[in-house]
């Protein structure tokens, strides 16, 4: 995890960075996305804000019973919005976030 980024420029690249790692994204980034994470910045969205919501929306979608329909592939950093509402209201201690991290590592494909 990082300490939030000194720059515009940083906060924006590794927001978009993680969200191209999340597993469920297709990787690809859009201008759209782009301006999403200026506003997080702008807002003052702390960066490991954004990390734990994309890691918790990721073991969310791949804890799913064996006959769930398949999900579609997240195509834009807008659909990680809720659970970034949702990280900033929590109180979820540091062992429930770093627990999910190492879920996620075992879950992620291949």
């Amino acid at each position: 995890m990082d300490q939030q980024p000194s720059s515009h420029e940083d906060y924006v690249r590794k927001v978009l960075e993680a969200n191209r790692n999340t597993p469920g994204t297709c990787g690809n980034l859009r201008r759209p996305d782009r301006l999403l994470a200026v506003q997080l910045y702008q807002r003052g969205v702390p960066l490991l804000t954004v990390e734990n919501a994309l890691v918790l929306a990721a073991v969310r979608r791949l804890i799913r019973p064996a006959d769930a329909p398949p999900l579609t592939t997240v195509r834009s950093l807008a659909y990680f919005l809720p659970g970034i509402e949702e990280v900033l209201e929590m109180e979820v201690g540091e062992e429930y976030l770093q627990y999910a991290r190492q879920k996620l590592q075992r879950l992620r494909p291949s």
